[in-house]
C-alpha cells in the first residue's frame, strides 16, 4: 500500500475492514485518515485525495487499521471523543461517552445548580459539560480508578475548568463530605448474563468495572438510592442514567428511599435513557 493517494487508502482500508466484518468501515477509515495529517483542517479531506502517502504514513496507516479490525473504537484509537459540545481525552482506563448520555447532561442544565456532585466521573464529560454551561458553578467528580481521575483532570484543564472541577477517589458516596444541588451518575448497569452479547467494541475495549456490577445490573443504583438522600441540599436533584429497560425498576428503588417525584426520560431514539428524582421535601 505504499505510496497511494488518500484515494486509494480509504478504499482500499474501507474493504479491508468491512471484510473483518467491522460496521460502519468507510466512516471509520475517514477519521483515521484524517487523523494522519497535521496539516488537513477537519472536514477537508476531500480536498486532499491525491496526495500521496510517504513511508511514516503508510505504516501509521496500517496500524490504525489493524487497530480498527481488533474492534478497537475509533474514539479509543484517535484517543479523542466529541460529546456535547468539547472533545475529551478517552482512553481504555475510561468509559468512551456516548450520544445518549447528552441526555443527562441536558436535563442537569434544566435547572441552575452552584454545586453538583458526579460519581463514577471516568473521562468528565458529565461534570465538565454540565459545568462548562453553568458559569459560576462547581463541582467534585469521584471515581474508583486512579487512572481514569488522572484523564478527568487532564480534561478539566483542557477545557480550561480545573479551578471550578475537583476530583477524588471514592467508592460511590464514601467519604464524601458536603451537600450538594445535583448529583449525577453514569454508573454500571449491564447485567452479568447480557456482558458476554455487546458489541466487540465494548466487550473487548471498555473497562468492565464501567459497564457492570454484576448481577442484575441495579446494584449502583440501591447505593447511590441509599446513600445520596443525605448529601442532596434542599431542592437538589439526582439523575443518573440508566438502561432502556430499567426505568421502573430504578424509579421504585429511589422512591423507597426516599427521593421524591421520580421521572423517567427518554433519549433522542426514544429508549428510556434517565430517571430523576428530587431531595425529599
Amino acid at each position: 500500500m505504499s505510496g497511494q493517494t488518500v484515494r486509494e487508502a480509504l478504499i482500499d482500508g474501507a474493504r479491508h475492514l468491512a471484510d473483518a466484518g467491522v460496521p460502519g468501515a468507510a466512516r471509520d477509515v475517514r477519521l483515521l485518515m484524517e487523523s494522519l495529517f497535521d496539516d488537513i483542517a477537519p472536514g477537508m479531506l476531500i480536498l486532499h485525495m491525491d496526495r500521496r502517502l510517504d513511508d511514516a504514513e503508510t505504516r501509521l496507516w496500517h496500524q490504525l487499521l489493524n487497530d480498527r479490525k481488533a474492534r478497537k473504537p475509533v474514539s479509543k484509537i484517535l484517543r479523542s471523543r466529541t460529546f456535547w459540545r468539547h472533545s475529551f481525552l478517552v482512553t481504555e482506563d475510561t468509559l468512551d461517552p456516548r450520544p445518549e448520555t447528552e441526555t443527562l447532561v441536558s436535563a442537569a442544565l434544566d435547572r441552575p445548580f452552584s454545586r453538583m456532585l458526579d460519581l463514577g466521573t471516568g473521562t468528565g464529560c458529565i461534570l465538565l459539560s454540565c459545568l462548562a454551561d453553568m458559569p459560576g458553578a462547581t463541582g467534585l467528580g469521584t471515581d474508583i480508578s486512579t487512572e481514569a481521575l488522572k484523564i478527568a483532570a487532564t480534561n478539566a484543564q483542557r477545557l480550561q475548568l480545573s479551578h471550578r472541577a475537583d476530583f477524588q477517589k471514592a467508592d460511590w458516596l464514601v467519604s464524601i463530605p458536603g451537600r450538594f444541588d445535583l448529583i449525577t451518575s453514569n454508573p454500571p448497569y449491564i447485567a452479568a448474563a447480557e456482558l458476554a452479547a455487546l458489541e466487540p467494541e465494548v466487550h473487548l475495549w471498555e473497562p468492565h468495572v464501567a459497564l457492570t456490577p454484576g448481577g442484575d445490573g441495579l446494584d449502583a443504583y440501591r447505593v447511590i438510592a441509599r446513600d445520596a438522600p443525605q448529601h442532596l441540599a434542599p431542592g437538589g436533584r439526582l439523575i443518573v442514567e440508566i438502561g432502556p429497560t430499567q426505568g421502573a425498576a430504578v424509579a421504585a428503588i429511589f422512591v423507597a428511599a426516599g427521593l421524591a417525584r421520580p421521572v423517567i426520560r427518554p433519549d433522542m431514539d426514544g429508549r428510556d435513557r434517565i430517571v430523576m428524582a428530587d431531595a425529599a421535601g
